[in-house]
């Protein structure tokens, strides 16, 4: 290590694993950001299930060891790159994804991953943008394609995705219906844009949907945990209606023949397939929303630095979420 070279506590992952890999360190070196590169001082980042999948080494992309998780940052730029003309030292911003790892208390990022960040949101807000907006903005408008006055279901709705697609789908004109494992969530989603709400963890709560959606059912489903759902969700599709699954977490058996008389589609959606232009698309439209004051991130468990297993044990494990989980640095 360079003589001088100032050190900073970051989370490192060693080896794949449980959560108990996730080992805070007080020596890690700040990175230097070059060319097109920005350093950030991290306020908070946001903690997402992928980054539980990727530290699992279950995930389809595996980083390199030793590394250190979290993509979705907010905070301050610190320094920039030779190239960089966008950015200078001190502007609040927040990020799609990171180079050198959010979990961090400094984190460098590429400039064309890094927004501004409006003065009417904090650094808790910012951190969850990032992950949860664009990927419920690719599902709604890029893969289901969806039309104002077309209705969606939001299949798991009180958490940061789902937060962030019902807000999105209100805002563009749509009938939205949500679901919530709890009191408190069903709350936050009636709140956050959606019209009616329905109990998952009720037995009926299916023939609930059916009845509040009648004959035509519904023409989008924004589905999060596909494993448990997916058979359910085609029997609640329009002609033509579309499944989008953001998230699953297992296999699940379906009966094909449920799509073919509606004409019925299940499409994947993955944030990280998106182009340099589809992103710069999903951000001018999200920028508007933050403006015009649509986009609201609600904030759910907040964990310091110390406790990041924890953090990755309740994403995945404790039921009923209620607004996006973070990391705070500050």
């Amino acid at each position: 290590m360079a003589a001088g070279q100032k050190l900073m506590r970051a989370i490192r992952v060693f080896e794949f694993g449980g959560p108990e890999v996730l080992k805070l360190q007080s020596n890690v070196a700040i990175p230097i950001p070059k060319d097109h590169q920005v350093l950030i001082k991290v306020q908070a980042c946001g903690v997402n299930p992928v980054d539980t999948y990727i530290r699992s080494g279950t995930y389809s992309r595996k980083p390199l060891l030793p590394y250190t998780p979290g993509l979705d940052v907010a905070g301050i730029i610190e320094a920039v790159g030779e190239s960089v003309s966008a950015f200078k030292k001190g502007d609040r911003v927040f990020t799609t994804s990171t180079i050198s790892g959010g979990y961090a208390e400094y984190a460098l990022a590429a400039d064309h991953t890094v927004y501004t960040l409006p003065e009417k949101l904090d650094f808790k807000q910012g951190a969850a943008i990032g992950i949860p907006y664009f990927t419920a903005y690719r599902a709604l408008l890029h893969s289901a394609r969806v039309k104002a006055g077309e209705s969606v279901l939001v299949h798991g709705a009180s958490g940061g995705v789902g937060i962030a697609a019902c807000q999105i789908a209100r805002a563009y004109g749509l009938k939205v219906l949500g679901t919530a494992g709890t009191e408190e969530g069903q709350k936050i989603v009636l709140q956050n844009g959606a019209h009616e709400v329905f109990n998952h963890k009720e037995a009926n709560y299916i023939d609930k949907i059916k009845k509040s959606v009648g004959e035509k059912g519904v023409d989008v489903i924004i589905e999060m945990l596909a494993n448990v759902n997916l058979s359910n969700d085609l029997n609640l599709l329009s002609h033509g209606g579309r499944v989008i699954v953001v998230g699953s977490r297992g296999p699940i058996e379906i009966n094909p023949r449920d799509t073919m008389a509606k004409e019925s589609s299940i499409i994947g959606v993955a944030l990280y397939s998106s182009t340099k232009e589809e992103f710069q698309q999903f951000a001018a439209a999200l920028q508007a929303g933050m403006e015009i004051g649509w986009l609201r991130p609600v904030i759910g468990p907040q964990y310091p630095l110390e406790k990041v297993a924890q953090a990755h044990e309740d994403i995945i494990h404790s039921s009923g979420a209620t607004g996006k989980m973070i990391l705070l640095l500050k």
